[in-house]
Order: C-alpha cells, then sequence, then structure tokens
C-alpha cells in the first residue's frame, strides 16, 4: 500500500502572527498529561515480569529497546503514510490495514482504545483544527473504524504542523515514554532510575528510528515475534494492572 506525498522537515521559526500557538499545542500532543489512556497498557511488560523473562535492570533495558524495535518496524510505516498524505480517505485505509496486521487479541485491543482515547482528546483540545472533530464525527457515524492509534497519531501529528520524520520520533518518544512509566508503576525500576533508563535508550531509539523512519506500509513487520506472544497472554494473569 502506497500513499504519495511530499515530505519537509526543515524546521521553520513560528512567524509572530501564529504566536507560536502551533508549537505549544506540538508540545501538548507529547505531554504525559493529555489524557489518552497511554498509561493503561504496559506494552506486554507485566506479563513479562510475571513470567520471570523481566527480572533484572539489564532484562528491563532490553525489554524496551526489543519494543522500540517492534514500534519502527512495525507501526513507524503509518505514521509516514498518514503524516505525507493526512486526508479522512487516507485514514480510513490505514486504520483497515492495520487492523488486519496486528495478530494477536491484546494488541488489536490496546491500540483501538488508545487510539479512540487520543482521538477524542484531540478534536476535544485542539480546537484549531475543526477537521479532527469532523473526522471522528464521520467515522462514529459510520462506524466502520477501528480507531487504531498509529493512524491516529500520525494525523493528529500532521495536522499540528510535524513533518514526518518529526512525527515518527515523536511516536518513538511516547512509546518509550509510556513503557517505562509502566516499568515505574510495576516497581522494576524506581522514578530516578526510569529517567536515567529513558536518557540511556534515547540514542538507541534515534537509531532505530532512523532504521525504520519513511518506509511504505507494505514493509511494516513484526522483528520481535516473541513479544507479540508475551503481549498476547496478558489476559489469561491471574492479578493484572495494565489492560495490556
Amino acid at each position: 500500500m502506497e500513499v504519495e506525498g511530499q515530505e519537509n522537515d526543515r524546521y521553520v521559526e513560528p512567524s509572530p502572527s501564529t504566536g507560536f500557538a502551533q508549537l505549544w499545542s506540538q508540545w501538548q500532543l507529547l505531554d504525559s498529561v493529555l489524557p489518552t489512556g497511554g498509561f493503561a497498557h504496559s506494552f506486554g511488560l507485566e506479563s513479562a515480569a510475571q513470567a520471570r523473562l523481566v527480572v533484572l535492570p539489564e532484562d528491563l533495558e532490553t525489554y524496551v529497546i526489543h519494543v522500540l524495535e517492534n514500534t519502527g518496524s512495525l507501526l513507524l510505516p503509518f505514521i509516514y503514510a498518514i503524516t505525507i498524505s493526512p486526508d479522512e480517505q487516507t485514514w480510513h485505509k490505514l486504520d483497515k490495514f492495520l487492523n488486519a496486521t496486528l495478530t494477536n487479541d491484546v494488541s488489536r485491543k490496546a491500540s483501538m482504545s488508545q487510539g479512540s482515547a487520543l482521538m477524542r482528546v484531540a478534536a476535544a483540545v485542539f480546537s484549531e483544527v475543526p477537521l479532527l472533530k469532523i473526522f471522528r464525527s464521520s467515522a462514529l457515524a459510520t462506524g466502520v473504524i477501528a480507531f487504531h492509534h498509529a493512524p491516529i497519531f500520525g494525523l493528529v501529528c500532521a495536522l499540528l504542523g510535524f513533518g514526518p520524520e518529526i512525527a515518527q520520533r515523536a511516536y518513538m518518544f511516547v512509546t518509550m515514554r509510556d513503557i517505562i512509566s509502566a516499568a515505574t508503576r510495576l516497581n522494576l525500576v524506581g522514578p530516578l532510575g526510569a529517567a536515567v533508563l529513558q536518557h540511556r535508550i534515547a540514542p538507541v531509539a534515534e537509531e532505530l528510528s532512523k532504521k525504520w523512519m519513511n518506509r511504505a506500509v507494505d514493509e511494516a513487520c513484526q522483528v520481535c515475534p516473541l513479544l507479540d506472544l508475551v503481549q498476547g497472554c496478558h489476559g489469561y494473569l491471574f492479578s493484572r494492572l495494565f489492560c495490556s
């Protein structure tokens, strides 16, 4: 599946006429305070910890890197495709494609839950982009959209003025942020240790971003299938803190 478009990621200083409003909106999208439901999911970390796959600090670091690798290989193509063509038709196509691509029920439901929450919040918060509310209302009326997270994140990024490459890096950032936050709540790492870990992994995240950046949706794949199996087992946990 190919989507045509042009890419322009050169930074342009906001003009005084915009009052830097767009820049503030971009920062807010990446702020953990934005209630999009991302912190309800652990990317399979909770089930990995209960299965003793993640015990030591180095286990956690390896797990986070593998999640970022999977995120880059599987989901960055969807971010790229929607940011170069941020229209309703492209969003619908990518949503259906991703719904068919995700291989386990837990990850599919998590993606739909996060995407639906992000679209609802973005349409309410970023009132300067009326297309968000229009697209959401239309999708709810037809009932044919699953509201998967990656295409919606890319769509919101594009409508807020992110370039394709910045949007892809932003998706990797929020993924890294959310899984490390989950590790903190699972007592796998303390708050200070989590901050140190995030800073240490950041260069790896950048390299993975560049590795998987700007690829066609047809190239989307999972390179760490064990993570998919681990997350798929989350629903069988006797006691759990997270939804996935």
